[in-house]
């Protein structure tokens, strides 16, 4: 398997689970957040959304500084982040087909101006920087899910949602 199909495989796995967790989101439940340091539903489902675009600053540049290239996206409604969710996926399968492969094994850095938060390569910050990440914030998510009593759909298997 070339390691194109391999990323397009988890990408668009990845894709599927978030757009589980994501559509069952309640638009009036943006604001709530379960205490005062943590990020808001809205907010981190925003985040979740916009690291699967990731992808696309991780194979086309060298480093992504949090101070210039981070641009949080403020999304206010389920469909419009199932949509972003689309057309991220669409746009970064674009990307992936056609990339010389060779790409995933160049240096990438994740920076906060001349602070080096993580270095590696490339085909490290996809698995690291991006699909851990967002599998981190999912995961949060879903807890913020279970607080407001709004069911969790299966992700790896089934939930206790599921059999109901």
């Amino acid at each position: 398997m070339s390691i194109k199909k391999a990323l397009l495989i988890e990408l668009e796995r990845e894709k599927e689970n978030t757009k589980r967790i994501i559509s069952r989101l309640e638009n009036d439940k943006f604001n709530y957040k379960p205490h005062e340091k943590s990020m808001t539903l809205g907010e981190l489902a925003n985040h979740i959304v916009e690291l699967h675009n990731w992808v696309d600053f991780v194979l086309s540049k060298e480093t992504f500084d949090f101070h210039v290239d981070y641009i949080p996206t403020k999304l206010t409604s389920v469909d419009d982040l199932l949509n972003k969710l689309e057309s991220d996926f669409e746009k970064n399968k674009a990307i992936i087909e056609k990339m010389n492969e060779e790409i995933v094994f160049e240096d990438w850095a994740l920076k906060a101006g001349d602070h080096v938060i993580a270095a590696m390569p490339k085909t490290g910050a996809l698995r690291f920087i991006v699909t851990n990440h967002l599998i981190h914030h999912r995961g949060q998510l879903t807890v913020y899910m279970r607080l407001l009593d709004i069911p969790l759909p299966g992700i790896y298997g089934p939930t206790a949602d599921d059999k109901a």
